[in-house]
């Protein structure tokens, strides 16, 4: 992955884990993944409340960084922090497919967000930039494309964005039941250590490869 200048100016110390999971069989869901989702549920409601959650230093770090580019962290959470406030509030982690499920679950217990793209769905190198003023991105889960402002940060390919930056993938690269090969990026800010979003990275591979059948290159961390 690439970075412009500006975004490295801007945000000394953002870092990425990114690499490939291939070959992977995705099912709608599993007995095994099930189990280990209702495990990680207890373990997450035995380790936080709801009322504290958003004080743990990581969340902290990734809330500190929507606040810098303009995003309210208060109604659009970050995506690892948006799981664990599911389930302390007593509801389920989604249930997509065998691969969004379990990298899900990684992000909820890592505390990282996790973005995953279709990887043959891609087209060329990927850019952390910030948007252009009224570039389009139609998320996951958005009916229409929205306009973008100068101070998001998103992630494009030679073609289109992909996501913005860390907590909505684009719909046009969405991981589904026919994807057989998946790019991770591992998602860092300011003030999470590079090592935590590789060990995010390492967690989030087992589980792929447990629950879905794929096989995981070896990381790349940038910058």
């Amino acid at each position: 992955m690439e970075f412009s200048r500006e975004i490295l100016e801007r945000f000394p110390g953002i870092s990425v884990v990114e690499g490939d999971i291939k070959q992977l069989s995705i099912s709608i869901e599993s007995s095994g993944l099930e189990r280990l989702k209702a495990e990680v549920a207890e373990d997450i409601r035995s380790r936080y409340t709801l009322e504290g959650v958003k004080d743990d230093p990581t969340f902290r770090a990734y809330r500190d960084f929507f606040w810098s580019v303009g995003i309210d962290p208060t109604k659009t959470r970050p995506a690892s922090e948006a799981l664990i406030r599911r389930l302390l509030s007593g509801g389920g982690l989604p249930c997509i497919n065998t691969a969004v499920d379990a990298y899900n679950l990684a992000s909820a217990l890592s505390g990282v967000p996790i973005a995953a793209f279709d990887a043959d769905k891609l087209d060329g190198s990927l850019l952390m930039r910030f948007a252009h003023q009224g570039e389009a991105f139609q998320g996951i889960g958005m009916k229409a494309p929205i306009s973008l402002k100068p101070n998001q940060v998103v992630l494009a390919d030679d073609a289109r964005i992909i996501a913005i930056y860390p907590y909505r993938d684009s719909d046009d690269t969405k991981v589904t039941q026919d994807t057989r090969n998946i790019h991770l990026v591992c998602c860092g800010v300011p003030n999470i250590d590079k090592d935590k979003i590789l060990r995010a990275y390492m967690l989030c591979a087992a589980y792929l490869k447990e629950h879905a059948s794929g096989t995981a290159s070896e990381p790349a961390v940038y910058p």
